[in-house]
C-alpha cells in the first residue's frame, strides 16, 4: 500500500532545472552580480506574490543594475536562460500519480503557465498551486493547506518535496512527510 494520500512536489530545482553554468558566464561576461540582484527579496518578492508580472521583474533587475544598456543586454541574456524537465524525477512522479494524487507547489510569476506548456508539463500533475496565482508563498503555510485541500488529503497524510530546507522545515512543522531534495536518489528513497 501507498503509504501516502498525496505527494506536493516543488518544480524548480526538483522537477524542472536552469542552466547554472550559463547564468555564472553571463555574470562572468558582464561583470554583474545578476543572481545576488535578480533574487534579492525586494525584487523577487512582488512577481513570486503576483503583484507585478515577470516582465516588470526583469525590468527592475536591469533598474538595480545601473540601467544601463549593458545591464539590460544582461538581463535580456539571463531571461532566456534554458531550462529542462528532470526525466527521471518526471517519471518518478508520474509512477506516485498512478496512485495518488500529485500537486505542483510552486514560488512561480505569471508566466508559470507559459513554462508548463513550454517543458510539456501541461497537464502532468493533478493541479499546480502558484505563489503568483495564491499570492501567498513558501514557505507561508496557507500554500501547503491549498496544496493539500486541491489533492483532497491531510496535510499529515503527504510528502513534500521540496529543494529549499526552509520550505521543507515549514512541510514538516505542519505534520507532513517532506524531503529535502538535493538529487534524484532523496526523492527515490522515499518514492522508490
Amino acid at each position: 500500500m501507498f503509504p501516502f494520500a498525496a505527494v506536493l512536489s516543488d518544480l524548480d530545482g526538483v522537477l524542472r532545472h536552469f542552466d547554472h553554468a550559463a547564468q555564472a558566464d553571463i555574470e562572468a561576461r558582464y561583470g554583474l552580480p545578476l543572481m545576488k540582484t535578480a533574487f534579492c527579496p525586494e525584487l523577487i518578492m512582488p512577481p513570486t506574490l503576483g503583484h507585478v508580472t515577470e516582465a516588470q521583474w526583469a525590468e527592475s533587475i536591469v533598474v538595480a543594475l545601473g540601467g544601463d544598456e549593458r545591464a539590460r543586454q544582461a538581463v535580456r541574456e539571463f531571461m532566456s536562460i534554458r531550462f529542462w524537465v528532470d526525466e527521471e524525477v518526471r517519471a518518478l512522479l508520474s509512477r506516485a500519480r498512478q496512485k495518488v494524487p500529485v500537486v505542483i507547489v510552486t514560488n512561480a510569476m505569471d508566466t508559470l503557465e507559459q513554462h508548463l506548456d513550454q517543458l510539456g508539463l501541461t497537464g502532468f500533475a493533478d493541479d499546480v498551486v502558484s505563489s503568483a496565482r495564491l499570492g501567498v508563498a513558501k514557505p507561508d503555510r496557507r500554500i501547503y493547506e491549498v496544496a493539500a485541500e486541491r489533492a483532497g488529503a491531510e496535510l499529515r497524510r503527504c510528502l513534500f518535496v521540496d529543494d529549499r530546507l526552509q520550505n521543507v522545515e515549514a512541510a514538516r512543522a505542519l505534520g507532513m512527510t517532506a524531503v529535502h531534495y538535493r538529487g534524484f536518489h532523496d526523492l527515490a528513497a522515499v518514492l522508490g
